[in-house]
């Protein structure tokens, strides 16, 4: 639709969509599943915000391996920097962006590690190339050249060549525990629909408010 179609005959700002939903997590999955259908690449991608020991904000793109009530979990390197930031503030921001459905969705809560079955359990599943290249990068941290990166992986590969890949002791995986969500969908003449729900306490009712575009 362009600045030109005529304004007056809007689509409904109220049609009994997804602003009637009442639960932040099955709306979700309701979402993920259609962007799952429609993104030509990685609908389970997201922005995770953080913060470093200056306040400053830090964004990056993660990939989700898991949600449930629980919270959203991705994996990576203990001592990169999003690592020590975490460590150091426990507290994050998600965006998943779904441009082929114009929807986007903010996440915003608590961030806890996972246990170290959880992250057995998922390197288990990486592709074994993956597994050794957790092992042979040192992420975040200044790295010489190309060739020393593709050493270190020849090294490892061959310690590994029989067998299975280990995880790491450095490499495991953070679940955010969402207090704060925003579910946003496009509209013409950007009159979007926005929803956010807030809970403070786990486990509590989520409270859900309808917010201007």
């Amino acid at each position: 639709m362009t600045d030109t179609t005529s304004i007056k005959h809007p689509t409904p700002l109220t049609s009994g969509d997804f602003t009637g939903a009442e639960e932040p997590f099955a709306l979700f999955a309701e979402w993920f599943a259609e962007a799952a259908k429609s993104e030509p690449n990685d609908p389970n991608a997201m922005a995770l915000a953080t913060v470093d020991a200056d306040g400053l904000p830090d964004v990056r793109m993660v990939l989700m391996k898991g949600f449930d009530a629980d919270g959203f979990v991705f994996y990576s390197h203990i001592a990169s920097a999003k690592g020590r930031e975490l460590a150091a503030n426990p507290k994050a921001a998600l965006l998943f962006h779904w441009k082929s459905l114009r929807r986007q969705v903010r996440i915003r809560g608590q961030v806890t590690p996972v246990s170290d079955a959880e992250a057995d359990a998922y390197f288990a599943t990486r592709p074994k190339q993956a597994q050794i290249g957790a092992w042979a990068s040192k992420q975040s941290q200044p790295l010489e050249s190309r060739f020393a990166f593709e050493q270190a992986i020849a090294r490892i590969g061959a310690k590994y060549v029989i067998g299975e890949v280990p995880r790491p002791p450095g490499w495991s995986g953070w679940r955010i525990t969402p207090q704060r969500f925003e579910f946003w969908h496009d509209r013409p003449f950007r009159l979007h629909d926005r929803i956010e729900f807030r809970r403070e306490i786990k486990g509590h009712a989520w409270s859900k408010v309808r917010l201007y575009p």
